[in-house]
């Protein structure tokens, strides 16, 4: 007997490569293991000296010689086994942070303890995870990695949240000593932070994308939990979005910012990988790049996400709208092939969002009233800056055919009225889409002509919405008035003496406002001459433009009835009318005027 358990115990365990059997030499086997991936030929004496497991399957069956044991459920399957039978027969290995974590599972399953030999298995392996992996936190990724095809054992038996908790620390503990070594004397002899030295605490952030997304978040949120640095977190967090979500190819822009742009055949693990990113994200401004937010919102509706996962993207870009880029809000309208080409709706939410955040920070500042209203304070240049973006980006969706007016006219009041200090890039964007749509009713026209402050165009714009055709009568009116209005603006400005400019010389087109250096009733008086004047300047607009509709009336009507040189004598008649801003070519011609002179002297005695 004493020489038979020699044998054992000198035996070379070799694996048989066809088979994948283990065969001893010298002496036959007397039991075989069944596991997972593989089948064993072993002896009974050096596994039942080490596993209580095996000692107890084995004495259930003393009655009858047991040859086979099944272990199907053997956490790691037959290359766990491997290393657990290695250990039985006294043959020699390395334990390392690779196969750790499997030791102590399979050591736990087969009940490898104390109990039934001294310094087995289940210790060793604890020992070493205690002292060596949870000094070290590439070692602790590297458990982590391993316990992904372990769960639950490897969590029942704390293995990961120990590893878990070490990273955490570790990840701290570097931050602080490099936060450090970045401390200097200015030379006022003050001690500071010196923010030009780059940071070398978050070498961490590469080996935290190797783990599978259900231990990164519990990893992310220990660290959360133990101080980690916001921007810390979201540098881990674009990483991970990078390795997890992006081709290598458009992994980073033309600008260096990460970008994400989803691989075509989603499943459901890119789904979660968003919808975890985005909880994980810290809630402090600024901290994670707005261009990798607006790629998490296309993939989040590309995998058509949870509701809550787009409204807290579309929040979170909300509150720094005004560092976005053109290309940042053009989204692509994935489950709406049949419609607009580009998201509208979701850049609708998103202005909203931008809007109700101003409105709360203007209801939460501790500033004055002209203070908040200043014109370069930081929530008015954002304003300004949003105001800009949505000119572009209306301007760039109205050639699209199928967008309706409802939702153009939606993006276009989502900003406050007193966001544009000038309307030329809205009156673009309007002459886009009028031109797009063409088949668009008269009053619809008028309706979104309305979106337009004609008293903010510029010089430029102006002159073209004089001569634009597309726009509705109404509009070409008012433009040409308030043209007409900066021209008379403009020749008073030029008078030298002051004494000598009319009444209405303190109109102010841009403002509205009178002069400043006028007494409470000589500003009532002025308002009320002005008030005249307009009353009269329209009424007479209003007579020039019936008789323009009647002449009209009248030149369709002949043409329908006279000959060809009547029609021509007739027509070059109603030519000369038509010019009732200059001279009269005719005492014919002269008439309307007259009448409208009549008629001016009239109002004026009535009012």
């Amino acid at each position: 007997m004493d020489k038979h358990h020699s044998q054992l115990v000198l035996a070379k365990c070799l694996r048989h490569q066809r088979y994948n059997e283990w065969v001893f030499r010298d002496v036959p086997s007397d039991i075989m293991i069944v596991v997972d991936g593989g089948t064993f030929s072993l002896h009974k004496f050096p596994l039942v000296s080490r596993s209580g497991r095996i000692r107890k399957l084995v004495a259930g069956h003393r009655d009858s010689d047991i040859s086979m044991i099944e272990l199907l459920s053997l956490p790691g399957g037959a290359e766990s086994f491997e290393l657990a039978a290695k250990f039985c027969y006294g043959v020699n290995f390395e334990i390392t942070a690779a196969n750790v974590a499997q030791l102590c599972c399979v050591s736990d399953y087969l009940e490898m303890t104390e109990e039934y030999s001294k310094n087995n298995l289940g210790s060793r392996a604890e020992e070493y995870l205690e002292v060596v992996v949870s000094k070290n936190l590439e070692m602790c990724v590297e458990v982590l990695k391993q316990c992904e095809n372990l769960l639950p054992l490897a969590d029942e038996l704390k293995i990961v949240i120990r590893c878990i908790d070490a990273i955490a620390s570790k990840a701290c503990v570097e931050q602080i000593a490099s936060s450090f070594s970045r401390l200097e004397y200015s030379s006022s002899g003050r001690l500071h932070m010196n923010r030009q030295v780059k940071c070398e605490g978050d070498w961490w952030i590469e080996d935290l994308s190797v783990l599978r997304i259900d231990l990164y978040q519990r990893v992310i949120t220990a660290m959360k939990c133990r101080g980690v640095r916001p921007e810390s977190i979201a540098a881990s967090l674009v990483n991970y979005a990078q390795k997890e979500l992006t081709k290598k190819s458009t992994s980073w822009n033309q600008s260096s910012q990460p970008k994400v742009d989803v691989v075509s055949g989603s499943n459901d693990h890119e789904k979660v990988v968003v919808e975890t990113i985005v909880s994980l994200m810290p809630v402090e401004k600024l901290v994670v790049p707005i261009t990798f937010l607006f790629g998490l919102l296309r993939s989040a509706v590309m995998l058509d996400c949870t509701v809550a996962c787009r409204l807290d993207l579309e929040r979170r870009i909300g509150s720094q709208l005004d560092i976005a880029t053109l290309d940042d809000l053009l989204i692509p309208s994935f489950h709406n092939a049949d419609e607009t080409l580009f998201d509208v709706d979701t850049v609708h939410r998103i202005l909203v969002s931008f809007s109700q955040q101003e409105d709360s920070d203007e209801d939460m500042d501790d500033v004055s009233v002209f203070e908040s209203d200043s014109p370069t304070s930081p929530s008015q240049t954002a304003l300004f800056k949003v105001a800009k973006l949505v000119d572009n980006y209306l301007a760039e969706i109205a050639p699209d055919a199928n967008l309706k007016l409802n939702k153009f006219i939606a993006i276009a009041e989502s900003l406050p009225g007193h966001a544009h200090t000038i309307h030329d890039g809205l009156y673009r964007a309007i002459d886009v889409y009028l031109k797009a749509h063409q088949a668009l009713s008269d009053p619809d026209r008028r309706r979104l002509c309305k979106l337009i402050d004609f008293q903010k165009l510029s010089q430029e714009s102006g002159a073209h919405a004089a001569q634009n055709e597309r726009l509705p009568l109404q509009s070409i009116v008012q433009v040409l008035y308030f043209e007409q209005m900066r021209l008379r603006n403009a020749l008073f400005c030029s008078y030298p003496d002051d004494d000598h400019k009319p009444m209405h010389q303190s109109w102010r087109i841009n403002s509205g406002a009178v002069s400043a250096a006028m007494s409470p009733r000589d500003n009532y008086t002025s308002l009320r001459r002005e008030n005249r004047e307009l009353k009269l300047e329209l009424a007479r607009m209003r007579m020039r433009l019936n008789d323009l509709e009647k002449d009209h009336v009248c030149m369709k009507k002949n043409m329908e009835k006279s000959n060809s040189r009547r029609f021509m004598s007739t027509f070059t008649k109603k030519i000369g009318k038509l010019n009732i801003f200059g001279h009269s070519f005719s005492r014919e011609s002269s008439s309307p005027s007259k009448r409208s002179q009549v008629t001016d002297s009239k109002l004026t005695e009535r009012t």
